[in-house]
C-alpha cells in the first residue's frame, strides 16, 4: 500500500505551505532594516543632540545681557521704583576687586566661610539622610520626628541667632550650628519624599526572592529614593550658604557675610557688590561639586532629552 503525499507539506522542509505563503508575505511586506524609511522622512520629529557649546554661549550672552543693562542703569542714574543712583558701575567694581584680590585679608574671609560650610555641611548630610531613611522606613521614627521638624524647620536662621549664642560656647560653633540647620531640613525632606515614593513592588518582588531588609534597603529604597536625595542636598547647600551669612553678618568677625555688612557700614559700596557676586560664585561652585559628586550614584537613570 502505497503513501500519496501530503500536498499541503512540503517535503524538505516539513512546513506547511498554506501557512507559508501568507508568512513569506507579509515577510516581503515589512521593509528591511535598509530599506526601512528614516525617522525624518516619515515625518517623525528627530531628536537633536545637545550642542553644550551653543548652550553655554548663551548662558554667557545673558549674562553679558545683564552686565549691560546694569551698566546702562547705574551710570545713567535710574530712578523708577528701583534706585540706582547710588549703585556702582561694573567699571568700579571690577577696580574694587582687583584691589581685594590683591590682599590677603579677602582670602581669610573666603577660608572662613569654606570652613564653616564644609564642617556643617557634613553634618547635615549625614544626620538629614540618615534621619530622613528612618522616617520613609518606620511610621513610628515619622510620627516622633515630623513634628519636631515641622515646628524648627519655619523659623528662619535669624531667629536661632540669639538661642545658639547662649547655647553654645565659641561664635565658631554658633554660625556652623546656624548652617547646619539650614541645611538640614531640606536633606531630611527630600529624603522621606524620595524613600516613601519607592515603588511597593519592587519591595516585594526583592522580599519574594529572598533579599533580607538590609538587602532592600541598600538595594532596592535607597537606589530608588537617590534622585531625590541628590535633589535635596543640592537644596541645602544653597539654604547652607543663605543661613552662614546670616550668623556671620551678625556674630562673626572673618567671613564673606561679615566682610559684606562690614562694607555697608562702612558705606563701601563696590565691595558689597563684590560680597554678594562672591557668595553667589561660591554658592553655585559648592553646588555644582554636590551634583558631580552625586553623578556615579544616578548612573543608571536613562538620560533623556529635551528640545
Amino acid at each position: 500500500m502505497s503513501v500519496k503525499p501530503n500536498p499541503v507539506f512540503d517535503s524538505a522542509t516539513a512546513v506547511p505551505t498554506a501557512v507559508a505563503a501568507p508568512a513569506l508575505e507579509v515577510a516581503a511586506a515589512v521593509p528591511s532594516p535598509s530599506t526601512a524609511p528614516s525617522a525624518s522622512a516619515a515625518g517623525l520629529p528627530r531628536r537633536r543632540l545637545p550642542n553644550m557649546t551653543g548652550r553655554y554661549l548663551v548662558r554667557i550672552a545673558a549674562l553679558l545681557m545683564a552686565l549691560v543693562v546694569w551698566h546702562l542703569a547705574a551710570s545713567s542714574g535710574f530712578n523708577f521704583f528701583i534706585n540706582f543712583e547710588n549703585v556702582p558701575t561694573p567699571l568700579l567694581v571690577g577696580e574694587a576687586l582687583v584691589t581685594q584680590l590683591s590682599s590677603s585679608e579677602f582670602y581669610l574671609h573666603i577660608v572662613h566661610s569654606m570652613e564653616r560650610i564644609a564642617i556643617a555641611y557634613a553634618y547635615a548630610v549625614v544626620l538629614g539622610v540618615l534621619t530622613g531613611v528612618m522616617m520613609g522606613r518606620s511610621r513610628w521614627a515619622e510620627d516622633i520626628i515630623l513634628p519636631y521638624i515641622e515646628l524648627f524647620r519655619p523659623i528662619p536662621a535669624v531667629a536661632w541667632i540669639p538661642l545658639a549664642i547662649l547655647m553654645l560656647p565659641t561664635e565658631q560653633s554658633s554660625i556652623v550650628f546656624i548652617t547646619f540647620l539650614g541645611a538640614f531640613f531640606p536633606i531630611v525632606l527630600n529624603t522621606v519624599h524620595g524613600v516613601e515614593q519607592t515603588p511597593d513592588v519592587l519591595v516585594r518582588a526583592a522580599r519574594s526572592l529572598g533579599a533580607s531588609k538590609k538587602a532592600i534597603l541598600w538595594h532596592v529604597v535607597i537606589p530608588g529614593a537617590m534622585p531625590s536625595i541628590v535633589a535635596g542636598l543640592a537644596i541645602g547647600m544653597g539654604v547652607a550658604w543663605f543661613s552662614l551669612l546670616a550668623g556671620e553678618i551678625i556674630s562673626g568677625q572673618y567671613g564673606i557675610g561679615y566682610f559684606t555688612w562690614t562694607s555697608y557700614t562702612l558705606v563701601k559700596y563696590p565691595e558689597i557688590i563684590i560680597g554678594m557676586l562672591t557668595i553667589g560664585g561660591l554658592g553655585t561652585l559648592c553646588t555644582l561639586l554636590v551634583r558631580k559628586a552625586c553623578a556615579p550614584l544616578l548612573h543608571w537613570q536613562a538620560k533623556g532629552g529635551r528640545p
